[in-house]
């Protein structure tokens, strides 16, 4: 069953990373002037990276020579930007607070820039040409190692060029961090440069986790923390995602402490703050790793809900707080809400919290769900495997009449756990209002489609014995695994 909601992570995130890129800015004093060869009297815009993508900031016409000219960028939205000409065709450059002055050609206008003012870009399209040069070194020598029938002598020489060539680069990246540290382009360079972690002390144990946690530790030192143009450029946002995704362990409660010491970093730097709030934000929102809707909560409450989020307007807060609130019963961590609903003969009402098991399985589903019908038979097996060593499965069918939930039940012998669901009859306004306050059922339970974000089906929460959720959006064969996990940590006495 597909619900009509439908998360953040489509349209609500296009429009959000558009106004974060869109703001106004004050006008700087310097300017971008461009002669392109081949234009006249042609439309020209300006664009400027955010993060790993381009984005449209101003527009002119050339005139009949191919002039053109853009007003600077103030400082904070200074970084890598990009003149886009008919084609579309374009050429990248430094946008600083200089004035900036740059010929090229219609034709191939990334391969024919000149910088005739901008001693930014002279070192920018210097470094350019320069690893240009050494690619072309480098293509026969690739193309050696991937050569089936190269020889052995073939393979060694073409290996040691490409180290040497490779030195090359780490000596040119590094000349210029010496003799340029203040400029942009050096700043953007040092992001890429991965911390080279130092030689452990001999006769250390655990060498591999030492050099993990200096490698943690010194992640963020190629970063200057105070300068709002670094955001304007691709490497800052490959480091964070591979920071986010790859080098921190993808445990929620080791990312959320990571998130908010992160973010503390950033501090007083508005533009990285943006930057690396609505990533993680979102990233977690949309995120396939179990648990991670914890983290989006925790985001929308720490930095959304309480005024900090000042790039986004008041719909789009609203609509992110409500995201949150839709989540917030069900997220992982958190004590899940008593569901009180009638049994299979829906007469006989049954309470999530009486249950009393080691660890229960709460599997919403209907019968009409073909996937739910090709899981059934699995969660059986695995309550069957399962229910001797403390396992109950409370299976709330989501069909909005009974009749066919239950002969579903009934006919596929279902009835070794615990079925519960709904009805019409006690959903219709007067009969839920005088259940919920006759104190037989609650709001929650029977908006239990609301309360656990029910928009698709099967859904499935795994629960401890004190009803708190410990994992969530998993199959049968995955919570088979989880649960022998779980016994195995409890066996070495490792909580969870």
């Amino acid at each position: 069953m597909i619900r009509h909601n439908r998360p953040l992570s489509t349209a609500l995130i296009a429009s959000v990373l558009m106004s974060i890129t869109v703001l106004g800015y004050a006008q700087s004093p310097y300017t971008i002037k461009v002669q392109v060869e081949g234009l006249n009297n042609d439309t020209v815009y300006l664009a400027h990276y955010y993060g790993n993508k381009l984005y449209y900031s101003d527009t002119t016409i050339t005139d009949a020579t191919g002039r053109l000219s853009f007003p600077g960028r103030a400082y904070n939205k200074c970084g890598k930007h990009a003149i886009v000409i008919p084609g579309p065709k374009y050429f990248e450059f430094m946008a600083v607070t200089e004035d900036i002055i740059i010929e090229t050609k219609a034709a191939d206008p990334s391969a024919n820039v000149k910088i005739i003012e901008s001693e930014e870009n002279k070192i920018f399209y210097e470094f350019l040409g320069f690893i240009g040069e050494r690619r072309a070194i480098a293509a026969p020598y690739e193309q050696t190692l991937g050569d089936s029938i190269a020889t052995n002598e073939q393979i060694q020489e073409a290996r040691q060029v490409l180290t040497d060539l490779g030195k090359e680069v780490g000596a040119e990246q590094q000349r210029i961090l010496a003799e340029h540290p203040d400029k942009l382009f050096a700043k953007y360079l040092n992001m890429v440069i991965e911390p080279s972690i130092p030689e452990p002390p001999k006769n250390v144990e655990n060498i591999k986790q030492l050099q993990y946690q200096w490698y943690l530790d010194h992640y963020w030192d190629r970063v200057d923390f105070d300068d709002p143009r670094l955001v304007h450029d691709g490497s800052f946002h490959q480091i964070l995602e591979n920071y986010w995704t790859r080098v921190l362990p993808q445990v929620p409660d080791t990312l959320l402490k990571s998130a908010d010491r992160l973010i503390q970093k950033a501090k007083g730097n508005d533009e990285m703050f943006k930057y690396i709030t609505h990533y993680i934000t979102f990233n977690s929102e949309s995120s396939q790793v179990m648990c991670m809707d914890k983290i989006f909560v925790h985001m929308i409450d720490t930095y959304y809900s309480t005024g900090r989020a000042t790039w986004m307007n008041n719909e789009q807060l609203e609509k992110v707080i409500d995201r949150s609130n839709e989540l917030r019963d069900s997220q992982c961590g958190s004590i899940i809400p008593n569901i009180i609903l009638p049994g299979l003969d829906q007469k006989t009402w049954i309470s999530l919290h009486d249950v009393d098991a080691k660890y229960t399985a709460v599997v919403i589903w209907e019968s009409t769900c073909g996937h739910c019908k090709k899981e059934l038979p699995k969660y059986k097996a695995l309550y069957e495997e399962w229910n001797s060593k403390g396992l109950e499965i409370f299976a709330i069918g989501n069909d909005f009449e009974p009749e066919p939930w239950q002969k579903f039940v009934e006919e596929q012998k279902y009835t070794d756990w615990i079925n519960v669901s709904d009805n019409p009859l006690i959903n219709a306004q007067d009969s839920a209002s005088a259940l919920i306050y006759g104190g037989l059922t609650t709001l929650k339970s029977l908006n239990f489609r609301t309360t656990f974000d029910v928009f698709a089906t099967p859904k499935v929460f795994l629960l401890d014995k004190n009803k708190k959720i410990i994992g969530k959006q998993i199959g049968a064969d995955q919570l088979g695994d989880l649960l022998s996990k779980l016994e195995e940590m409890e066996f070495k006495g490792i909580p969870y």
